[in-house]
């Protein structure tokens, strides 16, 4: 039985009601006996009313697992010993962009560490390069950088920016960043938009002491902000960090929290995130049924692959496009022949 709050409060969410926080609080505590169903299949209709039935593919290059930063949570921290380090080079990353392109992807996303090897002056080079060769939309997530590096990569040809926040938390954020602050990372998002790019962010659910109300700020950063790219996806421990002995995410708190945020932004680009897939072999297709329109494969040289260990599993969740295709097909929906671009429809 669904109770008449929790149908008044979704009906008013997928209508494109102002939800407050209250209310948010209400959906993300949803009963699994039904509400939850409820609630993905509400989010579902929205994702199609509004972006419609097709996915775009965005191919992942993960060129170094070098970092400076040091996050209790990530497998590439500063002081992991036990990961075995490399950095791809420029020529070599203009290759697996050529590739990712002759493969039918028409956005590639070039992704590290924060490492400080790859100047300023290198990856305008390499965005230039890649611009020359390819008609790739180009999609830079190489975490917080100077505002002087974001302009130059966008006068060089990139489109957009992935920067996840992780966390609206400031403790949290503080805690699980040594030495970093959630003012910093939300200044450099405004910052990318001002430069005129495509903007995504995200977050993590099942952070060890986050909270409802951590998630629900997080849905209302995502809505103050109107992000252009979301990914949320559940926290996978990793056994080389400081968190390595706690508990990882679940998979419904996640889709719980993807499916509230299709409601909330309604046209937003959403990834069915790898992480999910981690989780549970059926996890990217729950996550397309959720309110997600977006998947994004790696495709990493394999040499490398093993190598970018953000957490355990990752590695193998690499899949063939006729895989994703034939997933993709058996949902009802298509691949998009576009770049991806964000359609901002009319909200109502």
């Amino acid at each position: 039985m669904l109770r008449e709050e929790f149908l008044k409060i979704l009906q008013a969410g997928e209508e494109g009601g102002a939800l407050p926080e209250q209310d948010l609080l209400f959906l993300l505590s949803c009963r699994e006996e039904g509400e939850s169903e409820a609630l993905y299949k509400a989010a579902n209709r929205v994702r199609q009313r509004h972006v419609g039935d097709e996915v775009h593919l965005r191919g992942i290059i993960e060129f170094s697992n070098f970092c400076i930063q040091n996050c209790l949570y990530c497998g590439l921290r500063r002081d992991n010993r036990a990961i075995s380090r490399y950095r791809m080079a420029l020529a070599e990353i203009l290759e697996a962009a050529k590739k990712v392109r002759s493969e039918g992807f028409r956005t590639i996303v070039l992704q590290s560490g924060e490492d400080p090897w790859f100047t300023q002056e290198r990856i305008s080079f390499l965005i230039q390069s890649i611009k020359e060769h390819t008609d790739l939309t180009i999609t830079l997530s190489l975490g917080e950088r100077p505002y002087a590096d974001y302009s130059a990569w966008r006068k060089a040809g990139a489109d957009r920016y992935l920067l996840k926040y992780e966390t609206s938390s400031p403790l949290l954020f503080r805690r699980l960043r040594p030495g970093t602050e959630l003012t910093d990372r939300l200044r450099a998002l405004s910052g990318l938009r001002e430069l005129g790019y495509e903007v995504g962010s995200g977050n993590m659910v099942g952070l060890p002491g986050q909270s409802d109300e951590d998630l629900v700020r997080d849905i209302q950063v995502f809505r103050q902000f109107d992000f252009d790219m979301i990914g949320i996806g559940p926290f996978i421990v990793h056994p080389q960090t400081p968190l390595g002995s706690a508990a990882n995410g679940r998979l419904e708190r996640t889709l719980k929290v993807l499916a509230i945020t299709r409601i909330v932004t309604r046209d937003t680009n959403l990834p069915a995130t790898t992480a999910s897939g981690v989780l549970d072999p059926n996890g990217r297709r729950q996550a397309m049924l959720a309110g997600a329109n977006v998947i994004m494969p790696d495709i990493t040289p394999p040499r490398y692959r093993q190598h970018y260990q953000i957490y355990p599993g990752k590695a193998v969740m690499a899949v063939d496009r006729q895989t994703i295709t034939e997933m993709i097909s058996s949902l009802g929906r298509r691949i998009s022949q576009g770049s991806g671009r964000r359609i901002r429809s009319r909200k109502i």
